[in-house]
Order: C-alpha cells, then sequence, then structure tokens
C-alpha cells in the first residue's frame, strides 16, 4: 500500500483544491486543525511519525497580514518553525517537501518603471508576516530535503476570505467601497496554483521519487501573468461578478469604487507598492505557464467552488 502524502493547510485556498486535484491520482491525509494545530510543533511531530508519509505539502499559514503586528510569536511559529520541523522531518525520512510562501518577502520597491521579480531578486520583507514567511523559506532551504518552495500572489477564489470574497459581500451592502489603488500585484486563482502544483508532482513522481524532487529543489515564483492595482482588479471583479452562477452579487447592485492611496486606509502592517512576480523560472523547468490574471478571474467566476 502506497504511504500517504500529508497535506497540511487542507481547508484552506490552495489546500482545499490542491487536496482534490492530489487525491485523484496518490492517498492524501490533510489533517483538520482540531486534529493537529500547527501553533503547537509537537502534534505535527506526532502526526507526521504515525501517518508515515512519502511526500509532506504544507499549505498552511498564518495569512493575516495585519493580525500578525499584533501576534508576532504565533505567525513565526506558524510560519517560520513549522517549515523548519517539516524540513527536518523530510531530510530524515528522505522524503520531498512542497511550501507555499508569498511576494510579501520583497519591498517592492522597484524604481518607476518596475519588472517583476525574479526568484534570485534579494527579499527585504516590510512586515511580520512577511518576515515570518522569509524565515519559512531559509530554514527549508538551510535543512535542504528535496524540496519546492512556490511564491505566490494575491490568491483569491470563491471561498474562504479573501478580496474577491470581501469585496462581493461590501458590494452587497455598501454604496461606495474604497479600494487602494497604489500597491501593484499578480492575483492568482487558487485554483490556478493547485493544478499547476499537482501537474509538477505528478510528472515529477514526487511521492515515489525524492531524487527528482533533489534534482529540481528550489524556490519557484508561481503568480498569474501581468501586474494590477487592487483598484484595477475590483474593477474586472464588479463587471464580471453578476455574470457568473456562483457569486451572489444582485444584478442591481452598482456601487460606487473610489481609488485611495494606501496612506488613507488603516493598515496596521506595511505594504509594499509593487510585487508582481515572474514565472519564467517555473516555465524554463517544469512547462508551467500560468495565465494572466484577467483570464484567470474570470475562469474563476465561471468555475464551480471545489
Amino acid at each position: 500500500m502506497e504511504r500517504p502524502i500529508v497535506l497540511f493547510g487542507g481547508t484552506g485556498q490552495i489546500g482545499r483544491e490542491l487536496r482534490l486535484q492530489l487525491g485523484a491520482w496518490w492517498p492524501v491525509l490533510a489533517p483538520p486543525r482540531d486534529q493537529v494545530n500547527l501553533a503547537r510543533p509537537e502534534e505535527v511531530t506526532t502526526y507526521l511519525r504515525l501517518a508515515r508519509p512519502s511526500l509532506i505539502v504544507n499549505a498552511s499559514a498564518f495569512t493575516d497580514v495585519d493580525a500578525a503586528e499584533a501576534d508576532a510569536t504565533t505567525a513565526m511559529t506558524v510560519n517560520g518553525h513549522i517549515p523548519l520541523m517539516l524540513a527536518e522531518e523530510a531530510f530524515d525520512r528522505n522524503i520531498g517537501l512542497v511550501h507555499f510562501s508569498t511576494d510579501l518577502v520583497f519591498d517592492g520597491r522597484r524604481g518607476a518603471d518596475p519588472a517583476p521579480y525574479r526568484e534570485g531578486d534579494a527579499p527585504n520583507p516590510l512586515n511580520v508576516y512577511g518576515r515570518s514567511m522569509l524565515r519559512g523559506e531559509s530554514a527549508i532551504a538551510y535543512t535542504d530535503p528535496p524540496h519546492l518552495i512556490f511564491r505566490t500572489s494575491r490568491v483569491f477564489g470563491l471561498r474562504g476570505s479573501n478580496f474577491l470574497m470581501d469585496l462581493v459581500a461590501l458590494a452587497g451592502s455598501h454604496d461606495d467601497i474604497n479600494v487602494v489603488d497604489d500597491q501593484i500585484g499578480s492575483p492568482t486563482w487558487s485554483r490556478a496554483v493547485a493544478i499547476a502544483v499537482n501537474s509538477i508532482l505528478k510528472d515529477l513522481d514526487a511521492p515515489r521519487s525524492p531524487i527528482a524532487m533533489r534534482e529540481r529543489s528550489g524556490i519557484y515564483h508561481l503568480a498569474a501573468a501581468g501586474a494590477v492595482s487592487w483598484y484595477g482588479f475590483a474593477e474586472l471583479v464588479l463587471s464580471q461578478a453578476p455574470a457568473s452562477p456562483y457569486v451572489d452579487l444582485a444584478s442591481g447592485r452598482h456601487p460606487v469604487l473610489r481609488a485611495i492611496s494606501s496612506d488613507s486606509y488603516p493598515f496596521r502592517a506595511a505594504r509594499p507598492t509593487y510585487t508582481a512576480l515572474s514565472s519564467r523560472s517555473a516555465a524554463d523547468a517544469f512547462g508551467i505557464d500560468l495565465p494572466p490574471w484577467e483570464q484567470q478571474l474570470q475562469s474563476c467566476l465561471q468555475a464551480q467552488p471545489a
């Protein structure tokens, strides 16, 4: 009997989608939070020793950027220390580790004519969340099991808490919505990420072949092509959402979007102004090309939620 893939964060945006993709060809265990609390490292270690996985996938994180400023200890534990533990477990077992990180490891200071960040660009996070995620990346790279770290950007979908769903909720009850227009990134559909990662792991036969993962180990950006501000993304969401069979936005609702600066919004954590990612390395290494963010949004709004 095949040893399972253990997926942490299986109810999150990427994790939910990835669990369905992986489960179509390999047994997957995705322990819920009440079974394995990632803020309690001993529970993680115990679970892995019982599960005896063939591959570990970490799609979990403390993702509330502003809350991380007030609870740095938990953010650092979940985003920084747990990846170290998972890397040590993977190294000791000679199995692969897949981990997801973020565009917020960068500071956004790219000048007047910015180019999307590449993997070799120096990270310099501006907030606790970004620093905690960078610590997790560094811990995995230092421990160096067979590993793939995928940085993505502004993940959205039709489930959970994300910008798309929050905007739709606001549009149903507000006539005016303020949206920042000076933060540029690459909004990426959770299902597009899951499909890409599943394809990579299946092609590598990752649960059976840590050697294949070892040969490709490293950090890869995996984000939508193109870049847009939160305001620009919101404009397209509200223009397309009424036609979606899965979004509850009354056709008669026409809220006014108002572009504001980041300084006008009460963020607790500092945000970079530009974090678009180039996914060229993933395309070169794995033949994976994610569509532009506009196409991903359109596909998301017409696709049944997982």
